[in-house]
């Protein structure tokens, strides 16, 4: 089958099948045959490109012909379409992982061997979101990752346009379109000199453009397909049918034991403290339902009347009580106003009443305020202004 097609047929039969397998349901029954038909074609053009040694590790990027660059990216395609096998058990999920992984690090190994990516780019992409913690370090990366893509992709739509591949919309195609748009046209030896000579560097610059715009989304999917696995195998085992099946019966050996307990008929028993039967078994198991209640009839009705009752104490007095009682234990502060402040001081008010002349009280508030002077006389005395100032002296 493979002698009868061209090594670009055959890439280019592989590609529209995976560009299909994108635009089908999940569900729908095409796509696994699509899947499988897609890789036999990768791998047959992976065995005819060794073969043919169209790349060698003593090359450089720019001894590669134009033509044969876009074969680079061959381990790409391999790995988006292994990344779509359906797995019926976890370890075929895992083994696909794997299998995916080896393909998407041999297309970034086999880019980087050539220096195709510039080393700002690669050290760009090469870090991984999910391993910093830094919020805003993360909101950084992810945005200059996402502008540089942006980049790729503008300069890409650019080159596409002054090659006239209609139609150029805002979005790209998916990338096996453009992969497949970029494959060398079977044409013969003449028209592929004139091609060559006409846009040659053109196309020769799209490739290389688009090769760095999947080594971006390979480092992404990448770390996608490290956290998949982490997760698969950080997932309990999944149970067998014999356990499942054995469970099942338990339930439903179960179910059938508390539907015969709740019957409406069921068969009288007797004992127990009420004579309605015991209320547990040997084992401990609880047969029926029962309440425990103290059994001091009193405290029981007390129980009984607080059920509907409030979840929270009630007040026992109200607010005047309350302030009542407090005044009687003299917390409560009285007085203040404008008419404390225009009240006279204790000086003051006895001067006033000393001068009550003629009164038994007056002469006695007189001798009071004469003491009090004459205390106030000795004081300054025996203290001179400004002897007990020691932190103002000269």
């Amino acid at each position: 089958m493979t002698d009868n097609i061209s090594l670009q047929a055959q890439y280019s039969r592989a590609l529209k099948a995976l560009s299909k397998i994108i635009e089908l349901p999940p569900s729908s029954p095409q796509k696994q045959p699509l899947i499988t038909q897609s890789r036999e074609d990768l791998k047959a053009v992976h065995a005819r490109i060794i073969e043919l040694s169209l790349f060698s590790p003593n090359e450089t990027v720019e001894d590669i012909s134009t033509k044969d660059l876009i074969y680079l990216s061959l381990p790409y395609a391999l790995s988006e379409g292994q990344s779509r096998v359906q797995a019926d058990s976890r370890s075929a999920r895992l083994e696909s992982l794997d299998q995916t992984q080896r393909y998407m690090k041999s297309f970034v190994s086999l880019l980087e061997t050539y220096d195709i990516v510039p080393a700002p780019e690669r050290e760009l992409f090469e870090k991984q979101a999910s391993s910093i913690r830094d919020p805003a370090k993360k909101r950084e990366l992810k945005i200059n990752q996402f502008k540089k893509e942006k980049d790729l992709k503008n300069r890409i739509q650019t080159l596409r346009q002054r090659r006239a591949q209609q139609p150029v919309s805002d979005d790209l195609p998916s990338n096996f379109d453009l992969i497949e748009s970029l494959l060398p046209p079977p044409t013969d030896a003449k028209e592929e000199q004139e091609l060559d000579s006409q846009s040659d560097e053109d196309l020769r610059e799209t490739i290389l453009l688009f090769l760095r715009l999947l080594y971006a989304q390979a480092q992404g999917q990448l770390e996608g397909l490290k956290q998949e696995v982490e997760l698969l195998k950080m997932a309990p085992p999944s149970p067998t049918l014999q356990a499942q099946s054995s469970d099942q019966d338990e339930r439903a050996k179960r179910r059938e034991e508390e539907a015969s307990m709740w019957r409406l008929d069921p068969t009288p028993a007797h004992g127990g403290p009420d004579g309605k039967g015991p209320l547990l078994d040997k084992s401990g198991k609880v047969l029926r339902p029962f309440t425990i209640l103290p059994s001091d009839a009193g405290e029981r009705q007390r129980l009984q009347a607080e059920v509907y009752g409030p979840g929270h104490n009630l007040p026992t007095m109200s607010i005047d009580e309350y302030l009542e009682i407090e005044g009687q234990r003299g917390n409560i502060i009285t007085g203040g106003g404008p008419a404390s402040q225009n009240a006279p001081t204790s000086s003051e008010q006895l001067q006033i009443d000393s001068e009550m002349d003629g009164t038994a009280e007056g002469e006695e508030k007189a001798e009071q305020k004469r003491q009090k002077d004459e205390k106030w006389a000795q004081f300054t005395d025996a203290n001179q202004r400004g002897a007990g100032n020691t932190m103002n002296r000269g």
